[in-house]
């Protein structure tokens, strides 16, 4: 599975549009699962889970990682081909695209919340006592920020050097101490100061 995968037509948006889809890519995210897994998790008939498999497998979204044989029947594990989706700028102008970004956001925030909610007790207890943030063994914070667009790119890809850095230390193989920690960032231009509204209504 690839870090990032460039998104190149507009089937791609079209099926990234659909947030159902888009849903079911996020889950294949994680780990590579079965049309019957798949079934059980959304609670819908194979048959529909095979329809939106095989739309997303033709516009190479996700791919058959492996086959199992069991009881007679041949089970196919399907996975996303990539860690992250990003539209090529040449699809700018197609009216979907937002939309289709707009709907990987969102669905991204639910597997943050269902990372968060099957978070270990002890993995959201902080013993450190510091009452600085930037040591805390977990973090979750929201800032408005005004920066010029040149300003938000090149701290973007520091931001991203960064956590390239973080995966680096552990490869090719992590160690035996190593922990698996989670990382959902998000950062995009926004119109209504909501931060400041709030302190000025207080």
């Amino acid at each position: 599975m690839k870090d990032i995968k460039l998104l190149t037509t507009h089937e791609q948006l079209k099926a990234l549009s659909d947030p159902f889809k888009c849903e079911l890519l996020l889950r294949l995210m994680e780990n590579p699962q079965t049309g019957q897994q798949l079934s059980e998790i959304f609670e819908l008939s194979r048959a529909r889970i095979h329809y939106h498999l095989k739309e997303l497998e033709k516009n190479d979204l996700v791919a058959v990682v492996r086959k199992e044989e069991k009881n007679g029947i041949l089970q196919k594990f399907y996975q996303a081909t990539a860690g992250g989706f990003v539209p090529d700028r040449t699809l700018l102008p197609y009216s979907n695209m937002t939309e289709t970004v707009r709907q990987m956001m969102i669905s991204m925030l639910d597997q943050s919340k269902r990372r968060i909610l099957a978070a270990a007790e002890e993995s959201l207890q902080d013993d450190s006592g510091s009452k600085d943030p930037s040591e805390w063994k977990y973090r979750s914070s929201a800032y408005e920020i005004h920066a010029t667009e040149q300003d938000f790119m090149a701290w973007q890809k520091k931001l991203s050097a960064l956590m390239e850095e973080l995966a680096a230390i552990q490869r090719p193989k992590p160690s035996p101490d190593a922990k698996l920690y989670y990382f959902h960032i998000l950062g995009l231009e926004i119109e209504e100061e909501s931060f400041e509204k709030k302190e000025k209504e207080s």
